[in-house]
């Protein structure tokens, strides 16, 4: 018996689009926790928002974080309400078919 695809969220899906667009930076966490390896890394490097960490916690696991003017924040959540982030707004991608067609009534 086939199994029923679980539903991908149209939002979720734009916002993983914008964030693809943000400048991304990868790094190893070392002996910190993910946050606050991200934090350190953002001091040391006075990385600007908007920006995507990808930080890798272990040989198989990595923990994806948004910096933005408010703060840093896990990038699934950014993905899901990108709407909410200011410095997100500018960034959009351009999508040629969602093109709404007119039909003229004669």
């Amino acid at each position: 018996m086939a199994r029923k695809r679980k539903r991908k969220s149209r939002r979720r899906l734009e916002g993983r689009k914008i964030l693809a667009l943000v400048p991304q930076y990868n790094l190893e966490s070392g002996e910190d926790k993910p946050v606050t390896a991200a934090r350190k890394y953002i001091k040391k490097e006075g990385i600007d928002p908007p920006a995507v960490l990808v930080v890798r916690r272990n040989e198989h696991t990595t923990d994806r974080y948004f910096w933005a003017e408010k703060g840093l924040f896990g990038a699934q959540y950014v993905e899901e309400n990108h709407f909410l982030f200011p410095s997100l707004r500018g960034i959009a991608p351009t999508n040629k078919t969602n093109a709404v067609a007119v039909v003229g009534s004669s």
